[in-house]
């Protein structure tokens, strides 16, 4: 099995990872609710599910 030679630095070590960061999500608004939302993703008003601006499962009405 593989070992390294020397000690991986913990400024070495911290370099290699600074490219990994959370990211804010992108939002939008929708034109039907105004309702902010990521993209791409279905989100719920009032009971209803949207997506792109569409009713995609409906409330009953119990």
């Amino acid at each position: 099995m593989a070992h390294p030679k020397r000690k991986i630095s913990k400024t070495r070590r911290d370099k290699r990872r600074t490219h990994y960061k959370a990211e804010a999500p992108q939002l939008a608004t929708c034109p039907t609710t105004g309702e902010v939302h990521q993209y791409h993703r279905a989100y719920w008003v009032d009971g209803n599910m949207y997506y792109k601006g569409q009713i995609v499962i409906e409330a009953t009405g119990e």
